[in-house]
C-alpha cells in the first residue's frame, strides 16, 4: 500500500532533522503544534538488524540546541548528582524493558542493552533523558532537562508550541 501524504511529509520532516534518511523504523511520538516531529520512537533494531538502544530519539532542532548548551556547562554530571537515584534506576529499567518488549520472541542476533540512551546506570544524554520524558516516561533527568528548560523559557509547550524550529 502507499504512505499517504501525509505519511510521505513525515518521512521528508524526519529526515531533514536527522540530516540522513532514518536508520530504522519509528514512529513519532510527539509534535510540535504545527505538526513538526519532536520526539521519534525507534524500533529496537536497526534495518540492518544490529540493536538501536536509542527508543525515544529527540529531534527538534531547538530543543537540541538548547539541551547541548547545558550539557556544554557541566549538565550531565548536575544531573546526575541530583536526581533521586532509585527513580533514575527505575526510569532505565522501565526504558529497557519497553524496548526489549518490542523485540519479536523468534529475533536472534544482538539486542539493544541498557536503558536511557543505551547506559545501565547514570546519566549519560540529556537528549535521551528528556525525549523520554516528553513521550510520557517517568523520568527524573528528563523533568529535571525540563525544569532548568522552563527557568529559561526554552520548554516544550504542546499547547502553544513554545520551540521553534528555526
Amino acid at each position: 500500500m502507499a504512505a499517504s501524504a501525509d505519511e510521505v511529509l513525515d518521512q521528508e520532516r524526519v529526515a531533514e532533522l536527522l540530516g540522513r534518511a532514518p536508520q530504522c523504523d519509528y514512529e513519532i511520538v510527539v509534535r510540535r503544534a504545527d505538526g513538526w516531529p519532536v520526539v521519534l520512537r525507534n524500533e529496537p533494531l536497526l534495518h540492518s538488524g544490529r540493536p538501536m538502544p536509542t527508543r525515544y530519539w529527540l529531534v527538534d532542532r531547538a530543543l537540541n540546541r538548547e539541551i547541548g548548551r547545558l550539557e556544554s556547562t557541566g549538565a550531565v554530571d548536575r544531573a546526575e548528582a541530583e536526581v533521586d537515584r532509585a527513580a533514575l534506576d527505575a526510569a532505565h529499567r522501565a526504558y529497557a524493558a519497553e524496548r526489549d518488549a518490542a523485540i519479536e520472541d523468534h529475533h536472534q542476533g544482538p539486542v539493544p542493552s541498557g536503558g536511557v540512551g543505551g547506559t545501565r546506570i547514570g546519566v549519560k544524554c540529556l537528549h535521551a533523558h528528556y525525549a523520554y520524558f516528553l513521550a510520557g516516561g517517568d523520568d527524573p533527568v528528563g523533568r529535571w532537562v525540563d525544569e532548568r528548560l522552563r527557568l529559561i523559557g526554552r520548554h516544550f509547550d504542546p499547547a502553544v508550541a513554545a520551540v521553534s524550529n528555526p
